[in-house]
């Protein structure tokens, strides 16, 4: 079904991609696996024949034994293919959804459009509830790894018959996660090719039956998951701080809601204290409020009431924050790209934190961010580019630098490590431990237990809005109390595609 060979990749003098190769059959899964800024959302991008500007193509690409790219670049039957004979799920979806329209009334224009599927089958392959009041919702009225449906629902209603998955688990919960790897099976199974680009092992290994290794712009090997894949080396455990402590930040029956007049609530009652160079972990399935609880504590959301307290003192809406304040509590949320600004450099911006909020001096701040960027594998050349020549990987990377350079009190990271291979996440808890062994407390969500298991001393487990379980993470793993948290457990556990 797709056919690539001798792919090359090049700007200017630089080359991106150096003679990929690579094949997907019909009901077939071809992951293309390896680490940030390796060139496999560029190959990705070459099957629809697109690029970045500036990217010159050659090579030869077929999809369904049609051109899309020769020795001349990208051929004119390319337009036509994309989105009918191949679709393309964005890593972060929250830049390809139109704001502005309601989730059911884009897909159902896509169904009509296209003419090969129902809205209903759309949203029940990609695990997106039919009720009108989900469909009527609004992309940003979502959680992160909802907007990862929302979007798959659209891809799935052109009715393609080859679909490129670029980190498809992004902001899952380990039950949806399973739940994808069942669909994505059926999708297969029904003859469509699929190409998954992913940083997940787990989900790798579960799911395809090829995987092509990936390395500055060149395959450096390939063949089963249970041949190429290398096995992960488990980060280091994070210092416990004293039981002792006191409260650095708290929350007190901390209630939110969505709309005016206190309707859509997604909190309810939420308390937890952290301790200076503690750690807490918020997991639990996908909506259930975590991004919200989140948004709370940076002043994002001022739809709440309850108390946020930072050493006793309540935080004030980010709007009426003053520098100290701001300096104090940061948030590196989950889709970093839209938070950069494409007319400035990487590095510019990142230093512009160390400026605004410690009154460092440009040059002392610009070597600072450097020094911090080239210690999370970000290089000075790469960081002196615009956003958009950056990987998903080295700007989530660079969205951290720009919150630690803060130097805060209280660090939220909302599932920071999810574009990053192991050695990239290995260089983020490096730095994560430097922050924590000077004061800094840390509120780290997500979704993969083994990592929460290695960076955090407590956990908290949100289900619908509510706590369901909370306590010394190692406690509430190997004995929960709830049913979410224990078909969280069970989700976790690696599966394994039969060869």
């Amino acid at each position: 079904m797709i056919e690539v060979s001798g792919l090359t990749a090049r700007t200017g003098t630089a080359e991106i991609l150096r003679g990929v190769g690579l094949g997907v059959r019909a009901g077939g899964v071809t992951a293309l696996v390896g680490p940030s800024g390796s060139g496999k959302t560029t190959t990705a991008l070459a099957l629809l024949g697109e690029s970045a500007p500036g990217v010159e193509l050659r090579g030869t690409v077929k999809v369904g034994g049609v051109p899309v790219v020769d020795e001349r670049g990208v051929t004119p039957e390319a337009a036509r293919l994309r989105g009918r004979t191949i679709a393309y799920l964005p890593q972060h979806p929250g830049s390809a959804l139109n704001p502005a329209r309601r989730t059911g009334a884009v897909v159902k224009e896509l169904a009509r459009l296209h003419g090969t599927t129902t809205v209903a089958d759309a949203v029940s392959k990609a695990q997106l509830s039919p009720d009108r009041s989900v469909l009527r919702r609004f992309p940003h009225q979502f959680s992160g790894g909802q907007r990862q449906r929302v979007a798959l629902a659209q891809v799935l209603a052109c009715g393609p018959k080859a679909l490129i998955l670029d980190e498809p688990s992004t902001g899952l919960d380990t039950v949806t996660r399973m739940r994808l790897v069942q669909e994505l099976s059926a999708l297969a199974a029904d003859g469509m090719a699929l190409l998954l680009l992913s940083h997940d092992h787990d989900l790798v290994g579960a799911l395809a039956d090829h995987v092509v290794m990936l390395d500055d712009g060149r395959v450096t090997g390939q063949g089963a998951p249970q041949e190429v894949l290398p096995a992960a080396a488990a980060p280091a455990r994070l210092r416990k701080p004293a039981p002792d402590a006191p409260a650095r930040l708290e929350t007190r029956n901390l209630t939110a809601w969505l709309r005016a007049g206190g309707r859509g609530e997604v909190l309810h009652d939420v308390s937890l204290s952290l301790p200076p160079g503690g750690s807490l972990a918020v997991a639990g399935p996908s909506g259930g409020g975590k991004t919200t609880l989140a948004r709370c504590i940076a002043g994002l959301h001022e739809r709440h009431r309850g108390n946020v307290l930072l050493d006793r003192t309540p935080l004030l809406p980010l709007r009426r924050r003053d520098r100290t304040q701001k300096r104090r509590v940061q948030y590196v949320w989950q889709e970093v790209r839209g938070s950069f600004d494409e007319r400035r450099t990487v590095l510019d911006q990142v230093a512009r934190t160390a400026v605004k909020l410690r009154e460092s001096p440009p040059a002392k701040a610009d070597a600072e961010a450097a020094d911090l960027l080239a210690r999370l594998g970000v290089e000075p050349d790469t960081a002196r580019r615009p956003p958009s020549a950056l990987s998903g990987g080295e700007l989530q990377r660079a969205a951290f630098a720009r919150a630690a350079l803060a130097r805060p009190d209280v660090l939220i990271c909302d599932e920071i490590t999810t574009a990053l291979d192991a050695a990239a996440t290995g260089r983020v808890l490096d730095e994560i431990a430097r922050l924590r062994a000077d004061g800094t407390s840390v509120l780290w969500i997500g979704h993969d237990l083994a990592l929460l298991a290695r960076v955090a001393d407590e956990l908290i487990v949100l289900d619908g809005g509510r706590v369901v379980d909370s306590g010394d993470l190692d406690h509430v793993l190997e004995t929960p109390e709830s049913g979410t948290t224990r078909l969280l457990i069970q989700a976790a556990r690696p599966q394994r595609r039969e060869p």
